[in-house]
């Protein structure tokens, strides 16, 4: 009875211990064996991450870059996504587009003083003399579009250049507090006057379209323009080839384009996207650039360039000889009555436009 109790005693005994070391060997394996993505997941699976491999957060920005939703108090049609991919190219794109931007102004900007300083005002030929009769070049709706476009274009010209180059142009030579001003002022001014082009392109447009039509004439006027440099222009009816030039460009493409792009820039509320907004950007730039370059040819030409041509922008009147010289067939047109345009009435014409009419002041080489 003894030996027999004592065998099923020791059985008893190696049973339970048989049931506990397999019980302890199953937990442990269990505290062992990491959970699934137990390394992305949890603060403290991220503490312990920074211990083994202190500032590599790659898993978590693995994760949140992986489009995968989360959570955010931002609502919209990128809700959820913490981090936009595409933003990165974004901004390793703008830069070429600022430097070759850049440098396209800046070179049209040295090129036209040294034209300047070369060739001079390019009013009349040697010989022409000013005093004829007056022609009405511009009506007064007419001058009021233009200087409405004008003033706008400038404007935004001006404070986009400071916003997309002042701080490799501006900010060493004028400092943070200066400069945080300017461009505080220049983003304020290009925002809030930018919309106005949503008139004046238009106006402008109808304005000034009927005297842009392209023909064969055009073609000829370019082919010989080296003449126009010379003083010996090409034939050209109210407005010549350079001129349609800008006004199709600069005007109805890029200024378009500009400002849809700007819309898409300064109203968010439409519900576009980053990635949307990233692409006007350099839409918006790539236009600019272009329209600036461009239109600095026809700011010089209507201003230092060629005074007459300011004049006639301010006043409305031109002297018949400046009109015989650079737009020979609209003069003919006027003079032979087929033209919108006639000669003035001395009594109507301010005294301002008559100023200065005497022999024309060219520089020639």
């Amino acid at each position: 009875m003894a030996d027999q109790l004592i065998a099923r005693a020791g059985k008893l005994v190696f049973g339970t211990l048989l049931v506990v070391a397999t019980s302890i060997a199953y937990a442990q394996s269990q505290q062992s064996t990491p959970a699934p993505n137990a390394e992305n997941s949890g603060p403290a699976a991220q503490a312990q991450r920074q211990q083994a491999q202190p500032l590599n957060n790659a898993p978590v920005w693995r994760e949140v870059r992986s489009g995968t939703p989360a959570t955010t108090t931002v609502t919209g049609r990128e809700t959820n996504v913490l981090i936009q991919s595409r933003g990165e190219t974004w901004r390793a794109l703008r830069v070429p587009v600022v430097l070759w931007g850049g440098l396209l102004v800046a070179l049209g900007v040295l090129g036209l003083a040294g034209f300047y300083m070369w060739r001079g005002s390019l009013d009349l030929a040697p010989g022409e003399k000013r005093g004829g009769r007056l022609i009405e070049r511009f009506k007064p709706i007419d001058r009021y579009a233009h200087w409405l476009l004008a003033i706008t274009w400038v404007t935004l010209a001006i404070t986009g250049l400071i916003l997309s180059l002042g701080k490799s142009v501006l900010l060493p030579l004028i400092g943070y507090t200066l400069f945080s001003w300017l461009a505080i002022l220049a983003k304020n001014l290009h925002n809030f006057v930018g919309p106005i082009l949503i008139v004046a392109v238009p106006l402008m447009f109808v304005r000034f379209i009927r005297d842009n039509g392209i023909g064969v004439e055009d073609v000829k006027w370019f082919v010989n323009i080296i003449g126009y440099f010379k003083g010996h222009e090409y034939p050209s009816g109210k407005f010549n080839a350079g001129e349609k030039l800008v006004f199709w460009f600069v005007l109805v493409i890029f200024s378009t384009i500009l400002v849809i792009s700007g819309l898409i820039l300064v109203f968010p509320n439409f519900d576009q996207t980053r990635s949307v907004m990233q692409s006007a950007n350099i839409v918006h730039m790539l236009a600019a650039y272009a329209a600036i370059a461009l239109a600095l040819v026809h700011v010089y030409l209507g201003t230092i360039g060629m005074g007459d041509a300011y004049k006639a922008m301010r006043y409305g009147y031109v002297d018949e000889s400046w009109a015989k010289h650079h737009h020979l067939r609209w003069y003919e047109d006027v003079v032979a009555g087929r033209s919108r345009e006639k000669f003035a009435d001395p009594k109507a014409v301010p005294p301002e436009a008559t100023e200065s009419r005497g022999p024309a002041a060219t520089r020639h080489a």
